[in-house]
């Protein structure tokens, strides 16, 4: 029974009276600890917020969707999915679209990095990683959020580094339009000189007396059997030379015809292609859809000063009242153990 007696306890009532009676240092760190974080807080630098959302669009070639016949739903048109969001994310994050930007608003020098520092390269990547937030949504669009000490900049990056993603991606994708448009323009004009070549020997070959081979060697071998049937002996010889000559050079002219017939096949399809080649190299659409753009902060975002104080304020506390229940805890456990 007094083994019981004198077991250690701390109850939630052993607790609160055991907090009012050590109140003042409680009370004293708390008051510390905020006239602390007041103080950091003024002078943590006051920074706005300017946030952009862009929804990828649909990848698939542009000709294609405007020339084809059997393309119902055209793509051009459609909210990319997981595929594109990627290639979204990964042109806002390339490195061209982070040069154009350094350069255009001199952030070296507006971060404040000493451009004779060792490392000022990556201190200046680190701020713009920093400053400069760019993710995926869970409704597969993508924010770009730039913090900056001024409202009017933070607004205009965001809005630049969206439009950029037009012309970063139009050029990756028009130096590879223009070598396709090349490929197809040189394939085209090749075919075109071969049916020239084609159609001057057919030319030549019916001035020879070879117009429809076909239709002149019936009609040839139908006259040559009249003759021969009514004993015409001079008129079949004559007409059997004019089928030898036509038989000479009716085997070319049947060659070269039927292979003109699949140049001239060819040469329509090329066309269709080159037409596709030619608006691919040309066209300039936009590479995603612009939700929300980035408008001027009225007021600053951070540092939120009030939560920086209560947090601060409390974690302190809390800290304190912690290590004393500790540290009196076990000092009264070492003095129970000690009288026993």
């Amino acid at each position: 029974m007094e083994e019981n007696q004198n077991q250690f306890k701390f109850d939630a009532v052993d607790l609160v009276l055991y907090l009012w009676k050590r109140r003042w240092p409680i009370i004293i760190t708390g008051f510390v600890a905020g006239i602390f974080s007041i103080i950091v807080s003024l002078c943590i630098t006051e920074k706005y917020k300017s946030e952009v959302i862009l929804f990828p669009s649909a990848a698939g070639s542009v000709s294609q969707d405007l020339l084809s016949i059997s393309s119902m739903g055209k793509s051009i048109l459609r909210l990319g999915e997981d595929e594109e969001l990627d290639q979204l994310m990964q042109v806002l994050q390339s490195d061209e679209i982070r040069r154009r930007i350094i350069e255009k608003y001199d952030l070296m020098n507006h971060y404040e990095i000493k451009p004779n520092s060792k490392y000022r390269n990556t201190q200046l990547y680190k701020k713009y990683d920093n400053n400069i937030v760019i993710k995926p949504t869970k409704f597969l669009s993508v924010s770009i959020t730039v913090w900056d000490t001024d409202p009017q900049i933070a607004a205009d990056i965001a809005n630049d580094i969206s439009s950029l993603v037009d012309t970063v991606k139009n050029n990756m994708m028009h130096e590879k339009a223009l070598l396709a448009l090349e490929l197809v323009k040189n394939e085209y004009d090749s075919l075109l000189r071969d049916i020239q070549v084609k159609e001057d020997t057919l030319n030549s070959l019916r001035k020879r007396g070879v117009v429809d081979y076909e239709k002149q060697a019936e009609a040839l071998s139908s006259a040559l059997g009249v003759a021969l049937s009514n004993g015409n002996t001079r008129a079949a010889d004559d007409i059997q030379k004019r089928l030898d000559k036509l038989g000479a050079i009716g085997g070319p002219y049947i060659d070269i015809y039927n292979q003109l017939l699949f140049d001239k096949e060819r040469i329509s399809d090329l066309r269709t292609k080159l037409a596709e080649a030619q608006i691919d190299a040309r066209q300039n659409l936009p590479q995603k859809y612009v939700v929300n753009k980035a408008t001027v902060a009225e007021k600053k975002s951070y540092p939120v000063r009030w939560l920086i104080v209560v947090t601060t304020t409390a974690a302190a506390v809390i800290l304190l009242m912690l290590g004393m229940i500790i540290f009196d805890s076990i000092a009264k456990r070492v003095e129970i153990l000690k009288e026993k």
